[in-house]
């Protein structure tokens, strides 16, 4: 695979590259290694499936990838009640989310308590601490999804955005691969090791996938709306809002129904977000709507752009579209589902943590 080959995967789908220029000389000159960092904290939901995919992608294109299971960060976040057990559980769920995706042996899994257990992690911890104001952190807070104010309550929180740093110093990584809630570690990442003579990550944000409750018009890329955004993406911790990688086919396709999809507009429109970040991708499909005749009969597109022009200019329904992306949306999800509920133990666990999540 050549460079521009490469380039095009890692990038395809994307938000935001930090930056473009340092990405292509890093391609160009070593076989760079990536990570992904992930709180286990209850049921895989097709929001991930983003940064899933876009995992995949960088493998795909040759980088040595590390999935991160904060286990700690988890902990620290109040994930699952602080039972440790069940969020090293939620971790390995993940990792078979990723198997069945066809990445089984080809990316590195490491828990935090590998990281932490070593003395150069608080070191670096706390020179990362010294190096940055309070004010930093606490605006870094979003990346947990928490309001700016949760750090006054529990001081831990307050670790969280420095260990996060700390992680990516630890692993001694050329990518940092999040969703844009992570912008924030990710630029404070960029900082620290500027001031410390580090290395500085290239950072890649995916788009998140907003809640199907929807979350209205707003700029993701605006640090005002970040506490909003933290809130308003699909959730695990919100069941209403997601859609789990274990639903059933009629789930699925009753969760869409019910989703916000306002008429003509794409903004904050979670059924064209699923469309355009986990079916599309930036990539051509054979994406048919099957309408009745008397609606003007079935109507095929290649491009997510020829979708949404159909549907900003008012000639596709709102159901019309959603029942289209239910189905291929069950074709993506149907065989992980399959394969996450063929054993019994992992069927077992699923059951706990559903039930611990819906009493948080």
């Amino acid at each position: 695979m050549d460079t521009e080959e490469r380039l095009r995967l890692i990038t395809r789908g994307t938000v935001e590259i930090v930056t473009p220029q340092e990405l292509k000389e890093l391609i160009e000159t070593k076989s760079p290694s990536g990570y992904l960092g992930f709180e286990p904290s209850g049921i895989f939901h097709v929001g991930w499936l983003v940064w899933a995919l876009k995992f995949k992608d960088l493998v795909d294109a040759g980088v040595q990838m590390y999935l991160l299971a904060a286990t700690w960060h988890a902990w620290i976040n109040d994930k699952l009640g602080g039972d440790l057990e069940l969020i090293r559980f939620a971790a390995t769920h993940v990792e078979e989310v990723l198997n069945a995706l066809g990445l089984e042996g080809r990316f590195n899994l490491v828990f935090a308590e590998d990281l932490v257990s070593r003395i150069e992690y608080w070191e670096k911890l706390l020179k990362t601490a010294k190096s940055v104001s309070l004010a930093r952190v606490r605006r870094a807070l979003t990346i947990m999804g928490r309001r700016l104010d949760e750090g006054e309550a529990d001081f831990s929180k307050l670790i969280y955005p420095l260990m996060q740093v700390t992680d990516m110093f630890a692993l001694d990584v050329d990518i940092a691969l999040g969703g844009m809630d992570q912008r924030r570690a990710h630029m404070l990442q960029r900082d620290v090791a500027e001031k410390l003579g580090w290395k500085k990550v290239i950072a890649i944000h995916t788009p998140l996938i907003p809640s199907l409750q929807g979350i209205g018009r707003m700029d993701l890329k605006s640090g005002e709306a970040d506490e909003l955004l933290a809130q308003a993406k699909m959730s695990k911790s919100k069941p209403e809002t997601a859609i789990f990688i274990i639903d059933s086919d009629d789930e699925i396709r009753k969760k869409i129904r019910k989703a916000y999809c306002p008429a003509r507009i794409v903004e904050g429109n979670p059924i064209t977000e699923i469309a355009k970040n986990i079916i599309f991708r930036s990539e051509e499909r054979e994406f048919t709507i099957n309408r009745p005749s008397k609606f003007g009969g079935p109507i095929t597109v290649y491009t997510y752009e020829e979708l949404e022009k159909l549907y900003v200019e008012g000639k596709l329904h709102p159901l019309d579209l959603k029942n289209a992306v239910a189905e291929y949306l069950i074709k993506i999800i149907s065989p992980l589902r399959e394969r996450l509920l063929a054993s019994k133990k992992s069927r077992e666990f699923i059951k706990i943590i559903m039930a611990r999540v819906g009493r948080q």
